[in-house]
């Protein structure tokens, strides 16, 4: 299994308390975010990660070289523009060799098994699977609506509203094929854009448990450090 990690946005929400780097470089409990991201992965058994890196890409780069350090083969997938969530998967395709593959936003953290994943993804003969978890509060975040076979029927707003429902967890399992079909030379956002237009057309949930965060805003990134024992990664 390989994947991509989305390093390469501004992150302007977190700017005010993170500003001499791109947010998946912000430290939590000593470290780089998007090392635990490395570390998980590898964990997992994921061999190969591509950077998408944008915004301050020499951070990223100078700071997990080839990935021997953490014992994973780590490339990189410098976006020529701000191309979009989905642009820049685009943009990394060439580099991965394996039919499968993860994507996870930079950003976020969500335990994964990447094993049931996988199954998951085969036994629905899935185009692409999101991961899903339980949310009390989704007031920060759109919802999912899923079918019994967990087919994806529909993305709501966000809301003022308190409620519960299930969010994405910004993970996704993707088949080469799907990714091909995105626009290569334009910004492109998997969640605003492609999402939406793949309903009923292979887009399944993983209905997953969590725990989540993302530190894009100083609230949430207040709290990473203690929100989860994080030297279990290793």
């Amino acid at each position: 299994m390989e994947a991509i990690i989305l390093a390469g946005g501004k992150g302007t929400r977190l700017q005010p308390v993170v500003s001499n780097r791109p947010k998946p470089m912000a430290e939590v409990a000593g470290r780089p975010f998007a090392e635990w991201l490395v570390r998980a992965l590898r964990a997992q058994g994921v061999e190969h990660v591509v950077f998408c890196t944008g915004y301050m890409s020499q951070s990223v780069e100078s700071y997990f070289g080839d990935g021997s350090a953490w014992n994973i083969n780590i490339t990189y997938s410098l976006d020529p523009f701000p191309l979009g969530t989905a642009g820049a998967i685009r943009h990394a395709l060439s580099q991965i060799d394996s039919r499968y593959f993860l994507a996870l936003n930079g950003d976020s953290f969500c335990p994964i098994d990447v094993g049931l994943l996988e199954e998951f993804h085969d036994a629905h003969d899935a185009s692409t699977t999101l991961q899903l978890i339980p949310m009390e509060d989704c007031r920060r975040f759109g919802t999912v609506e899923v079918n019994e076979d967990g087919s994806v029927k529909a993305f709501c707003e966000k809301s003022q509203e308190k409620r519960s429902g299930w969010i994405n967890a910004g993970i996704y399992l993707f088949d080469q094929d799907t990714v091909s079909k995105i626009p290569c030379d334009r910004t492109v956002s998997l969640e605003r854009e492609l999402f939406p237009q793949w309903i009923g057309h292979g887009l399944y949930g993983f209905l997953g448990t969590g725990p989540f965060i993302d530190i894009g805003i100083p609230e949430t990134y207040a709290v990473a450090d203690t929100f989860l024992p994080w030297e279990n990664l290793t």
